[in-house]
């Protein structure tokens, strides 16, 4: 989802992923790492949520340090700051809905009033919220803060649905999945804004990871598959990395026919 005309602008001329379907598929898969990696950290090593947060909060700025600094799109890097976006907000969720006593309703619509600044803020400052071409600094800041602050609230509104409503992992997954398919249809189907899509398909995104990353690691007892935090964090890890290789691949052979 991106504006009209967006894919004629080359990748590399921009600083951030070309959104097409298979950016969709590694953001889900880097969002559902999130959440399992996030649980390995604080629940299955049992280092706690504010220490968990603290580290990934570190690793989230070491490598966003580097995006920042880097001169054009470099597809690993950008996938890193994804995946330290998504394994931070976990933490910080948590930690805010949990350590902090704050719950998962209240948490999300802390949340969600943060996005909702950060969104406007962006526009106000720079009179766009455009993903398609993203290099200067100012406008990359507000894109990454965006980012995080989105994966935060899906994780929140993830758990939210997926414990407090009583719905569970299944029907959570479900229903996150039904607002992704109408995002669909407004896209294909709708004038609404392709801006205004994206980030509503970002922030669903991250829910929908959050609650496949429990349907994969609790125990079937509380609704899960039972797969455990560390091989479904590898198993995801290893699609990831081969969704990067293949996409980087694939365009780098455009840009050679295009020579």
């Amino acid at each position: 989802m991106t504006e009209p005309g967006a894919s004629a602008i080359p990748e590399a001329a921009s600083k951030v992923a070309t959104v097409t379907f298979a950016f969709w598929v590694m953001k889900i898969c880097a969002t559902t790492v999130g959440e399992t990696g996030g649980d390995l950290l604080s629940m299955t090593l049992k280092i706690g949520y504010a220490a968990s947060s603290l580290v990934l909060i570190f690793f989230f700025l070491v490598v966003l340090a580097l995006q920042l600094r880097a001169k054009a799109f470099h597809p690993f890097l950008y996938w890193a700051v994804i995946l330290a976006t998504s394994t931070a907000g976990t933490t910080i969720s948590d930690f805010m809905d949990r350590s902090l006593g704050l719950g998962y309703a209240a948490g999300a619509a802390i949340i969600a009033a943060i996005l909702v600044a950060v969104l406007a803020a962006w526009r106000l400052t720079t009179g766009s919220i455009a993903v398609d071409h993203i290099r200067a600094p100012k406008v990359e800041t507000f894109y990454w803060v965006a980012i995080l602050v989105s994966n935060t609230l899906g994780t929140a509104l993830g758990d939210f649905l997926a414990d407090s409503s009583g719905l569970g992992y299944g029907y959570s997954n479900l229903l996150i999945s039904g607002g992704i398919g109408l995002t669909v249809l407004a896209y294909f189907f709708t004038p609404l804004s392709r801006t205004l899509l994206f980030w509503i398909a970002f922030v669903l995104t991250r829910p929908f990871g959050a609650t496949m990353g429990d349907l994969l690691t609790k125990s079937p007892d509380k609704g899960g598959l039972g797969f455990g935090t560390v091989g479904s964090t590898a198993v995801l890890l290893a699609v990831l990395v081969l969704l990067i290789v293949a996409t980087a691949w694939s365009a780098g052979r455009r840009r050679s026919h295009a020579a």
